[in-house]
């Protein structure tokens, strides 16, 4: 099966060979070099210079959350929700804090004046950068920007674009940033990894235990974690490193946007309708496109004959959208020749039902650049 969902995304057979050995001791040397260099080789995916780096075994909400719980000082929090995940930010911190929402139609974009009014009287502000749910990619620059006129911390949930778009903590303002190991980063899930700038910490005060940061603050120094990690995980996610700084991020980068720029420039073409509205400061996903299903065939049809016939997966909308939209994520390890087959399958399934134009052409094209 080829899995063109937000994740969990293909896995490179060095990856799954690098999990496929004896355990390790978690408290022993070996097991300190492969933290020592997750670490080293996380920062730079984040744009974070000087930091922490937590590796916490659990999902990627898991990470949400550890990073809202554990800076307890916050007094208010502006949570920003344009779509499931921004969502889903909005009913953690309901659990811990005085919570200021600002809600959007799902797929609309973030109005930022409508940000300057809320943040006053709020001391943090959490938001989601990339929102698979809709496939719009917010405004993490200006956002944090307004932000810091305020003096408020700022939490983003990059899990979908770490790794395969540009994340810049420090250029940007960013002090809290969250990230999963099943999406860009190309590895198995099961590891949440939440990176922290150092002035931060003046926010500290943990609600929780188990996704308490100031606790794998203190076991990275001794280059551990504070509970018993999923050692195959972290062998898998150091294999996936390499595999980036081989590739290089920048590369990385430039592959993820070109590969999903096909993906939209085909559905235009074809007659097909995105779904995310967009404006000078949002923009489409640069790891996933959201479509509109057009009339004539429904999201099963869609779906169900792309996964039986051709062994492709992708993903239908959620919650308020389902039904309504198809989602081809392009993440990870995948390049031109899934992209390029996932686009003839969809097309081929499409025009038994509906009458599309054929714009496969349009979509090799921009791929030929990689």
């Amino acid at each position: 099966m080829l899995l063109m969902i937000p994740g969990p995304v293909q896995l490179h057979e060095r990856i799954i060979k690098a999990m496929c050995r004896q355990m390790i001791y978690h408290r022993g040397e070996e097991f300190a070099e492969i933290m020592k260099y997750c670490v080293r080789a996380l920062k730079p995916i984040f744009g974070l210079k000087d930091g922490t780096i937590s590796i916490i075994s659990g999902s990627g909400t898991a990470g949400v959350e550890a990073a809202i719980a554990s800076f307890g000082k916050i007094r208010k929090i502006l949570t920003i929700e344009n779509g499931k995940f921004g969502e889903r930010i909005r009913e953690i911190a309901e659990k811990y804090y005085e919570t200021e929402k600002l809600k959007f139609e799902w797929g609309k974009s973030i109005d930022l004046g409508e940000v300057e009014k809320k943040m006053k009287g709020c001391d943090a502000v959490a938001f989601v950068h990339n929102e698979t749910s809709t496939g719009i990619l917010n405004p993490a620059k200006e956002i944090a920007k307004i932000a810091k006129e305020h003096d408020a911390l700022v939490i983003v949930d990059a899990i979908t674009s770490a790794g395969g778009d540009y994340l810049k903590m420090d250029d940007w303002g960013i002090d809290v940033a969250i990230t999963g190991t099943q999406k860009c980063l190309g590895a198995p899930p099961g590891l949440a990894i939440v990176a922290v700038k150092d002035d931060a910490w003046k926010y500290y005060n943990a609600r929780n235990y188990y996704l308490d940061l100031g606790s794998y603050r203190k076991k990275l120094s001794e280059l551990q974690t504070p509970f018993t990690p999923a050692i195959p995980l972290f062998l898998a996610l150091a294999e996936a490193l390499k595999i980036i700084e081989e590739e290089g991020l920048e590369n990385r980068i430039k592959r993820h946007r070109t590969l999903n720029l096909a993906v939209r420039k085909w559905a235009v073409e074809a007659g097909l309708e995105l779904f995310p509205e967009i404006d000078e400061y949002s923009s489409y996903s640069n790891t996933l496109t959201a479509i509109k299903i057009p009339n004539g065939i429904t999201d099963s049809q869609l779906r169900n004959t792309l996964k039986k016939e051709y062994g492709i997966m992708i993903s239908g909308g959620q919650d308020r959208v389902k039904g309504k939209i198809f989602r081809i994520a392009a993440m990870g390890n995948v390049g031109k020749f899934e992209v390029l087959s996932t686009l003839v399958a969809v097309e081929d399934v499409m025009r038994r039902f509906v009458k599309i134009k054929s714009s496969i052409e349009i979509a090799a094209e921009t791929l030929r650049a990689l």
